[in-house]
């Protein structure tokens, strides 16, 4: 497709930042670097002051009525808080902008919006890490990948949580007008042109809750001693079951096998470790039970998208004195 065209579709709550970061995409003059892009912000109520998110009276207007979206070559839902209901108009404009040719892009939740509209029907989305099983449950159609920064299925584009709007809006530049021109925009803004990793790098994974107290004591006992060699057989022996009695019942309990829920839970206890402490990988490897650095990289990788020492350094206690080290 072509790219000149770019219109954004609000909704109250508004989300400054997502709808920000499509603003400073598409709708800064770069002429001088000669990209420039008619940028229109669209709304039910043009002209009506919107309210946003943030918790002090802030509003941002828009400008455009909704048929201005109709024809442009591409559209994007900014988010708002997930709504039970959404304007029939609003869907029936994302409806008639996409058959007629345009790419549509929703930022963070506003995912659920293009859910709404029936055009995620059959295809593999994402949205922010909070509200994916919400909307699993709400579009049972759709594939939803909280794994990922952002999805593209061609002419439909749904980008993660908050900053992965930055990415999402990128790769499209980068897509249609090429790598110069997307490196040119993040120069500007001053962020990476493509990022390593997924959104599951932000997820803070918790302890899977048991459905009774059955389990609760072995489980804290298991999280206190995780640098142990553990097994469904040492496992269902502290327990007092068979190893067949054990294995149902856990997964009744805590909704996923023993070997994946140890996994888990080391992945989890060595992201805290990277997170706050100066012990080595490997150190962490033997804390955690992995054993091995290699074998600590491999499910950790598998967990978060990221090596371990690529995510101490992005969460780790002091990653921005690091960067801007000067020994």
């Amino acid at each position: 497709m072509a790219l000149h065209s770019v219109s954004v579709i609000l909704i109250e709550p508004v989300a400054l930042f997502e709808f920000g970061v499509a603003a400073e995409v598409f709708g800064i003059d770069r002429s001088d670097e000669g990209i420039a892009f008619d940028f229109a912000v669209c709304g039910a109520d043009p002209g009506r002051p919107f309210a946003t998110k943030v918790t002090t009276p802030l509003t941002i207007t828009p400008t455009s009525p909704l048929s201005a979206a109709v024809g442009s070559d591409l559209v994007i839902v900014a988010p708002t808080t997930p709504q039970p209901v959404y304007d029939p108009a609003i869907l029936d404009t994302l409806r008639a902008a996409h058959a007629g040719g345009a790419t549509i892009l929703s930022l963070c939740s506003g995912s659920f919006v293009l859910g709404a509209a029936g055009l995620l029907d059959g295809r593999r989305c994402t949205t922010h890490w909070m509200y994916a099983e919400e909307m699993q449950r709400r579009f049972p159609d759709t594939i939803v990948d909280p794994s990922v920064l952002f999805v593209d299925t061609g002419d439909i584009v749904t980008s993660a949580g908050t900053a992965a709007g930055v990415d999402a809006c990128l790769h499209l530049v980068r897509r249609e007008l090429g790598a110069a021109t997307a490196n040119a925009i993040a120069r500007r803004m001053v962020v990476p042109p493509q990022r390593d990793g997924g959104q599951q790098q932000f997820v803070a994974t918790a302890i899977p809750e048991c459905s009774s107290d059955g389990f609760a004591d072995l489980l804290d006992w298991v999280v206190g001693n995780l640098d142990a060699d553990h097994s469904i057989s040492s496992l269902a022996s502290r327990a007092a079951m068979s190893e067949r009695t054990f294995a149902r019942r856990f997964a009744a309990e805590t909704g996923t096998t023993p070997h994946k829920w140890l996994t888990q839970q080391r992945v989890l206890t060595a992201r805290h470790l990277l997170e706050e402490s100066d012990l080595s990988v490997e150190q962490v490897a033997d804390r955690t039970g992995f054993n091995s650095a290699v074998v600590l990289r491999d499910h950790f990788r598998r967990a978060t998208g990221l090596s371990p020492t690529a995510y101490r350094q992005r969460f780790g206690q002091e990653p921005l004195a690091e960067i801007g080290s000067t020994s």
